[in-house]
């Protein structure tokens, strides 16, 4: 089970785009993450008619290490650590500040 997972609203600790929040649109390995409107790069595209693609500079959202990234805790308004705790057999994620339960 991974602490960071698809949907999860999570805050930036380090980098360009320190502070911001967004989505985890997906995970690219079991250390990256896209992060909707984070970490965002230009990249030349060449145009491809056959495709339909027409040729420019686009933005790109660039995979973001793990590392650097936390949890969002609405309750505390902040980034929190995320641990893991056993209920009824099942594993679940839990905040380490309050031991809340993580709701996706």
């Amino acid at each position: 089970m991974y602490k960071i997972k698809k949907s999860d609203k999570v805050v930036v600790l380090a980098g360009k785009d320190k502070g911001k929040q967004g989505i985890v649109e997906y995970r690219v390995d079991t250390n990256h993450v896209i992060i909707e409107g984070i970490n965002v790069a230009k990249k030349a595209v060449k145009p491809n008619p056959t495709a339909g693609i027409t040729g420019g500079i686009v933005n790109k959202s660039m995979p973001i290490h793990i590392s650097n990234i936390a949890l969002f805790n609405a309750t505390t308004g902040k980034a929190d650590r995320v641990g893991f705790k056993n209920l009824d057999g099942k594993k679940v994620r839990i905040f380490k500040s309050n031991g809340e339960i993580v709701k996706v």
